[in-house]
């Protein structure tokens, strides 16, 4: 949490990081600091807490957890395509540039808000039991199969983006990119490495948990584990974003 807030006010307060690229990953830090702040509330309120949770209060708990996954993802694919502009010369912002960025960061939360609060606006397993997924037991199945669907589908878009980067990159075409501008792309590939590493195992369960019948798959009941490694992208965004970066060291 502290070291996404630190990366937070780096970004504020240095002009030199007014710009696309960097709004788009100060997005991402505050996505991070968020998620930081998902989990230690979630594992104060797992437990013995659980029991006494009410159906609103659980969905609460969980639904800030797919809120904050939702914005990284979103952000990422922010920063692709931002990327992708800058080095491929894409005509894509127009003049009004700053208000097209504003409403890509705000864009991305409202999405995110909608993907996370559907089941607590009645997309969920009450009265319906047998629906429910054995990992986030007030989900149905189908909503978890949904939204893994939704980032995977997302990722894979990133993923080809940053080959299209690489191949105009490779191009015969001499100087598309200056040494800041390729190593920012360096960056952010290593980024997105790190976000995949971390949460394909978190996602593997989840795909899981849909495929498995009820109580057919012990290790499900070990899920925490998995999400636990996944919530280790959020402490190593900033260290990666330091170490590459000697104007935010």
């Amino acid at each position: 949490v502290v070291e996404n807030l630190l990366v937070l006010i780096a970004v504020a307060r240095n002009s030199k990081f007014h710009s696309a690229m960097y709004l788009f990953l100060g997005n991402l830090a505050a996505s991070d600091l968020l998620a930081g702040v998902a989990f230690v509330a979630n594992t104060l309120l797992s437990g013995p807490v659980t029991l006494g949770l009410t159906p609103l209060e659980w969905f609460a708990r969980e639904g800030s957890a797919f809120i904050t996954l939702s914005a990284s993802v979103f952000s990422l694919l922010a920063i692709a395509i931002e990327r992708h502009v800058a080095i491929a010369k894409v005509k894509l912002y127009g003049s009004d540039k700053s208000c097209r960025m504003l409403l890509l960061i705000v864009a991305s939360w409202l999405i995110s808000l909608v993907l996370g609060g559907l089941p607590i606006l009645g997309w969920n397993c009450l009265g319906h039991l047998e629906a429910c997924s054995t990992v986030l037991p007030l989900y149905t199945k189908r909503y978890v199969l949904c939204v893994v669907t939704i980032f995977s589908v997302i990722l894979l878009a990133i993923v080809a983006l940053y080959i299209r980067i690489y191949c105009v990159v490779r191009s015969s075409h001499a100087d598309v990119a200056g040494p800041q501008t390729l190593a920012l792309l360096k960056t952010v590939t290593i980024v997105l490495g790190v976000f995949i590493v971390c949460w394909l195992p978190a996602f593997s369960i989840l795909l899981l948990d849909y495929a498995c019948p009820i109580r057919s798959c012990p290790v499900l009941y070990k899920a925490h584990y998995f999400f636990a490694f996944a919530t280790l992208n959020s402490l190593l965004n900033p260290v990666i974003y330091t170490w590459r970066s000697r104007d935010l060291r």
